[in-house]
């Protein structure tokens, strides 16, 4: 995921801002970590550059 992102992307269940937690990341992009929701209090996963934004109650 690229950090550029984080000025577009928001919470799926209440559109609130999101806030980065980047575990791993390479020249280009974030390759893993997390975006929390402080209003809902959720965590979405960043695996292989890929935000994982689906609400909770679709994830399977």
């Amino acid at each position: 995921m690229k950090k550029e992102l984080m000025d577009i992307l928001a919470c799926p269940v209440c559109r609130g801002e999101l806030e980065l937690s980047v575990e791993d990341e390479n020249e280009k992009e974030i390759v893993t970590g997390s975006l929390y929701c402080p209003k809902c209090n959720e965590h979405y996963p960043i695996v292989d550059t890929i935000p994982n934004l689906l609400p909770p109650d679709q994830c399977p």
